[in-house]
Order: structure tokens, then sequence, then C-alpha cells
């Protein structure tokens, strides 16, 4: 007869083998069989700690599973959260201790290039079983489902360009939209070419229609793109809205407005917010058509299109290049404040930035709007409660009140930035979201902003009198698309590589460069897993 402990090993060589095996041949002598069982069951029940020392190899098998229970997790939306923040606090199974052993584990070819970033969402009930799923929009308006252990597909969908050419001329239109997950896990949201917003149940794609879905986002599909992530949020009241960011194709040209959907994930109602004409909460259409707007531009395209602030509780977004004329209601080059829902007050914004330069941006190309507003958590000790750092075409970094964006307590306004604006270190233009951190070591705030050449990292500083301001921490030539923090470690991507950095630091912890080319596609971390796709067409993961 042979003993065994709890995970299968044998007790031989073991104190416990032998007496277990003395009470075996005590019950031949006649010992009472309830009394052996009692003794099997106290010493087996306490073989565990056995296993522990036996084995570290078993121990640390068990406490990664462990570990592994406790840090599943989604991630729902472009960084991570609706203050796109970029900033995975509940990734457990990627260390500074083992990031170095990241390595391959699948690369596969999309149906087109899925130019932004991925979702996803763990233990999800499919016809395959139940498994973690990762989602992707891709350009051509596919939604791919595919299972995130190795990267087979499990449903798709596309709403392609048909008919539709971008400015009425010969190219096909696209987007690089990134997809959202609702947060109920039951439906996924997707950007279509047909100027529609769609709902997938995430088990097996069925197209949810009715009560508003399909949801109209243009009418304007060949003037306007859904350039930005799909985001959503849950106001304090507890509704939850997807937003839908508008703006126009490459180039500027043609008749389009940048504009917000705001849909209200209960009941399928919408509210439009044009960044021209402002008064008109509704879809245009093409001249000489009506609605329209005499107004072009001012469109809303930063990769996390909506930023969401608890805080506040208000949304922000910022507008490329376009008229500002508050008293027209256009809001070209700004940064304005809605209402959760997607309203304003008197036809216009809650609130407003915009640099006094502003004419100056929209004379040079220089969009205030390419990227938007990054939240920056403070200090008590800090005046401003509620800061962001708001960048641009124009090269600074500035930084911005989110209560009162202006100084002035209203919209309409110019300037108001807090302190010094600083410039960009790599001189470049910034197309990226900046992620933000916070040093648990010592409660600091860190932002990292990339360009197509250079990474930088900043560290909020505040000064005795209670003034924040950005201080350049370490810098390097590496470029990146829009970073984000896993766990403390800094993952950033570049044409032809990724990377791992130790964000106080810099210091490179992990690189391959196995992926191709990088636009506007960044990386998420999901349960122990790197996931990047690349304007390859491909979708790449790597693990431990």
């Amino acid at each position: 007869m042979k003993f065994k402990n709890k995970t299968g090993e044998s007790f031989k060589n073991d104190k416990k083998y032998y007496l277990l095996k003395a009470v075996y041949k005590t019950n031949a002598a006649g010992l009472c069989k309830t009394m052996i069982l009692f003794l099997l069951a106290v010493l087996l029940g306490s073989s565990v700690s056995y296993s522990q020392t036996v084995s570290s190899k078993n121990h640390k098998a068990e406490i990664y599973k462990d570990a592994g229970k406790k840090s599943e997790y989604d991630w729902l939306q472009f960084n991570f959260d609706p203050q796109h923040s970029g900033n995975n606090t509940k990734e457990t199974k990627i260390n500074m201790q083992n990031v170095g052993n990241l390595h391959q584990l699948f690369k596969i070819s999309l149906p087109s290039v899925a130019d932004g970033a991925p979702a996803y969402l763990n233990n999800v009930k499919t016809n395959a079983g139940t498994i973690n799923l990762v989602f992707v929009t891709t350009k051509d308006g596919h939604i791919i489902a595919l299972n995130a252990e190795n990267g087979k597909m499990i449903w798709s969908h596309q709403y392609g360009t048909g008919n539709y050419r971008i400015n009425n001329g010969f190219k096909k239109t696209y987007t690089t939209s990134s997809p959202a997950i609702d947060p109920n896990r039951k439906f996924v949201y997707s950007y279509g070419l047909d100027g529609y917003v769609h709902k997938y149940q995430v088990t097996n794609g069925e197209e949810i229609k009715g009560n508003g879905w399909p949801e109209l986002c243009t009418l304007k599909p060949f003037n306007e793109k859904g350039s930005s992530a799909l985001a959503i949020a849950t106001d304090k009241k507890g509704e939850s809205y997807l937003y839908v960011a508008n703006g126009g194709y490459l180039g500027d040209r043609g008749d389009y407005q940048g504009h917000l959907t705001t849909i209200n994930l209960k009941n399928g109602s919408q509210h439009v917010f044009n960044a021209d004409c402002s008064n008109q909460t509704v879809h245009f259409v093409e001249k000489p058509g009506k609605p329209d707007c005499p107004a072009v531009q001012s469109a809303i395209w930063a990769r996390s299109g909506v930023v969401y602030d608890a805080n506040t509780n208000k949304i922000y977004m910022a507008t490329g290049n376009g008229q500002f004329s508050p008293s027209e209601h256009h809001w070209g080059d700004a940064v304005f404040a809605l209402n959760p829902d997607g309203t304003g007050i008197n036809g216009g914004p809650v609130d407003s930035y915009t640099p006094a330069d502003y004419q100056k941006l929209n004379d040079e190309d220089l969009d205030l709007g390419s990227t938007a507003p990054a939240i920056i958590p403070t200090p008590k000790n800090c005046k401003i409660k509620n800061l962001a750092v708001q960048s641009g075409k124009d090269r600074i970094l500035r930084l911005i009140n989110l209560s009162n964006l202006s100084g002035h307590g209203k919209p309409g306004y110019t300037g108001g930035e807090i302190g010094n604006t600083i410039d960009v270190p790599s001189g470049e233009m910034v197309f990226t979201a900046p992620a933000v951190w916070v040093n648990p070591v010592d409660n600091n705030a860190w932002v990292f902003v990339g360009t197509y050449n250079g990474l930088a990292a900043f560290r909020l500083n505040v000064d005795k009198s209670g003034n924040p301001s950005l201080v350049l921490a370490w810098k390097q030539s590496d470029g990146s698309s829009s970073p984000i923090i896993a766990n403390g470690i800094l993952f950033c991507a570049v044409s032809g590589s990724i990377r791992a950095l130790n964000p106080v630091t810099g210091k490179l912890l992990w690189k391959n460069n196995n992926i191709g080319g990088i636009h506007w596609e960044s990386p998420i971390v999901d349960n122990g897993v790197l996931y990047i796709t690349d304007e390859s067409g491909n979708l790449t993961a790597f693990g431990l």
C-alpha cells in the first residue's frame, strides 16, 4: 500500500510514511478501524505544510496559481480606465523580477490592421468553452473576438467602407478606433464604417438591434472619421455612457465638424455635441443639405477621445484646428468640459480652455487636440485639486485646472494655464496619450509622454506655496506610441520593437524586436500577458 499527501507526492523517505505504515500494520493486529481513519485524517490533513517544504518548485506553482486567481481582471477600454490613465494597478503576474522572462506566446494575422489598442475580458462563456477574450477593431471595420491564450478567432463582424470614399474621392474610408466593453461585461462596442457604432454580445458576437442600436454617429462617414478610441464612463448617479468622437480624415478636407455622440447604455438615448455650431445638437448632413454648419474642422481625434474625471463628474476632450469663436458657438483648438451625459450649458460647453495663441495654432496646423487631457492625481498640499496636462502638435506641455479651465469660471476665455509651459523634450509633436502613474513608494505622481523619437518622464512637484509643476526626471531618444504602466513597469512600443522600462529611472528591463511598424497601436497588459497589434496586421502576445 502506498500513502500519498494532498499533492499526490509519495510519503516515502518521510517520517509520516513509516508512521502510517505502522498504523496499517496495527490494523492487521486488530486495531479499531475508526481509530485508524481518525489517525489517517489527522496525518494527511496536516501534510500541506510538508508538501511546501519538500518541494520548493511545487510551492512556487501554488503561489502563482493563487496569485492568478486574485488578479483575474478586465481591460475594458483604451488605456485601462475611464480616465485613460494607462495605469494598470491590478496586474500581479508580471513584476520587476520576472519581466525579463517575457517571450512570444503567439503572433497571428488579422484581416486588416488594428490601428489602436485591444480590449480584454476574462472568463467568457463561449461555444469554445469558458475562455479569456481579446477584442480588436480593424481599420476596415471588423470587430474580432480572439482567444486570449492562442489568438484563435472566436467570432467576427464587419461593417466596411461600402461605396463610401474619403471626401467623395477614390480612397476607401477607415477607422483608427478601439473597442470598449460594457461595465456589465455582456456587450462590446465597435465603430463601423457605415457611420454607426455597433453593440455585440461578447459570448457569440450576436449584434444587438433595437432601442436605438446600432447608434448613429455620423451622417457623413465619407468626410467624418472615427479616429479616437471608444470610451465608457459611469457617473456619480450610476448612469453609464458610451462616448464616440468624430473628426476628419488626413488633410483636413471636406465638410466635416468635430463632434461627440454620447449614448446612454441603459436606454439607448443619445446626445450630440458639435464642436462647431454647438448650439445645434444634431448630426449634420453634407452641404447644401440641412441641418449643417457653415464652419468646418474642430476635430475630436485624440487617442483617448474623451476622459472622465470622477472628482468633477465631468468629461473632457480637446479639438483640433478650427475657428474659435464662442459667440458663434465654435470651439476650435480648445479643451472643453461637458456633463457626463454629453450636455453643456447655454448652447456651449460647461467650461473651456483655449491657448492665447489659438489663431497661430489654427493657421499653422498645430492642433491642440492631437492629444487629450491626462488627469494627474495631486497631493493634499497642492492648490489645484483637479489637475491635468495637455499637449498638442505645438510641442508644448501645459497644466490646466479641470475645475476652472481658463480661470474665469465659465467657457469662452483664453489662457489660464497653471504655471509655465514646458517644451516637449524631443522637440516633436505629441500624438499619443500620456500615461499617468502614482509611485506607491512615495505617492509621487508621474507623467510619461511618448513621441515618434522620444520618451520623457516627468514627476509632479508641489512647492511650499502649493503650486504644481512638472519636473523632467529622465528622457530617451527611443520613441513610443501611447505608453502604459502595469504593476509598476512602463511598457511602450515603437516601430519594430516593444520594451519594458523602470518608470523611475528609465532603465531597460526587457525588449523584443519581433513586431511590425507602429502608428497609433499601443499595448495592453492583462493577467500576465502583453498584447500589441502592428502595421503588418498582426496581434502578438508575450507571456512568462
